[in-house]
């Protein structure tokens, strides 16, 4: 089959014809993880600060660093939050935070090294490309100093937040203090070329169009073919409650289910689709397995940031088997 092109994406997701789409999604899945198998993984999101100066229109969970509800973790509260991790049977932690204006980098060297000291097994699934960028910029470093530095440190792989969509005329709307597209890029193929591996990720549903989420898929496809170092690509939906955008209506299901689906059949040298059901819910995020996804994230012990724009998905380890199973797949931990 030859591979799909932008143009081709554009009319998919312009379509109407959900049902062919799943089952061209699904094949697809079924021949790269053949065998039905959805994984998942154990895993907490903890956010070591809600200080953060970028203030962009759809976040409701940061906050200045004078706001009385304003933190920083302590290693007392981060590494209980590890060990409470681990003794659910979670072996990765989510580390991120936001774009805070007064902590040294050699704070974030020694929070890593904490870390792993008190728990080497854990891989640490840190920062993401737009803090690797403010640290660059903050503290005078190139983004491969900043990396090989917080690498030595403990840093095991690189989340894909802040992508938002990798297109400046969304981005210097709803983010302008964050780090352009290609600067996010860049950090994702820095972090490669120096043999990392971490996901990327689209927040769509707010004020992008659809060909600006062909031109986000685009760009990450141009990146994997180049370095090869993304392993999944994570779509969510915006979730406007208690942001500076909740006049928007949050993206429907049918239209998540399509984009997925075009995900999966675009992306097509990344391994892995996650369906996410953080924003969508259980229920919803399962029927994702049948329209591309191959994931279902994690079970998520702990959430802030979506939740703090008033959705709040929970589930246990038990609760994500047995709806991988009910919607016809084999469930497995990776």
């Amino acid at each position: 089959m030859s591979r799909l092109s932008s143009s081709e994406a554009l009319e998919l997701l312009r379509s109407a014809d959900l049902p062919l789409l799943g089952e061209q999604a699904d094949a697809m899945t079924e021949a790269l993880h053949p065998g039905k198998i959805r994984t998942y993984q154990v895993e907490r999101n903890i956010n070591y600060t809600n200080v953060c100066i970028s203030g962009c229109q759809f976040c409701a969970f940061c906050r200045n660093e004078t706001s009385p509800d304003s933190y920083v973790l302590d290693n007392e509260a981060l590494l209980k939050k590890i060990a409470e991790t681990v003794e659910l049977g979670g072996r990765q932690i989510l580390l991120q935070g936001g774009l805070h204006p007064a902590l040294p980098f050699v704070w974030y060297e020694n929070m890593l090294r904490t870390m792993k000291r008190h728990f080497p097994d854990v891989n640490i699934h840190g920062f993401s490309p737009t803090e690797i960028v403010f640290f660059s910029e903050h503290f005078g470093l190139s983004v491969r100093e900043v990396l090989e530095r917080l690498r030595d440190a403990g840093l095991g792989s690189l989340p894909g937040g802040g992508a938002e969509i990798l297109v400046d005329r969304v981005r210097q709307i709803v983010s302008p203090k964050k780090a352009p597209a290609e600067r996010w890029l860049d950090a994702a193929r820095t972090w490669q070329q120096l043999g990392g591996r971490g996901s990327a990720t689209m927040m769509l549903g707010h004020l992008e169009t659809v060909e600006e989420r062909v031109e986000h898929l685009e760009k990450i496809r141009n990146l994997q073919d180049e370095t090869g170092g993304f392993t999944a690509f994570i779509p969510w939906v915006f979730q406007p409650k208690n942001t500076k955008l909740s006049h928007i209506h949050k993206l429907g299901t049918w239209e998540y289910l399509k984009f997925l689906a075009v995900s999966r059949l675009f992306l097509d040298n990344i391994p892995s689709i996650q369906s996410s059901w953080v924003t969508q819910g259980l229920q919803l995020g399962t029927l994702g397995l049948s329209f591309g996804a191959n994931d279902l994230g994690s079970i998520m012990i702990e959430e802030n940031v979506v939740a703090a724009a008033g959705t709040v998905f929970r589930s246990t380890e038990k609760a994500f088997c047995e709806a991988i199973t009910a919607a016809g797949y084999k469930p497995q931990r990776r």
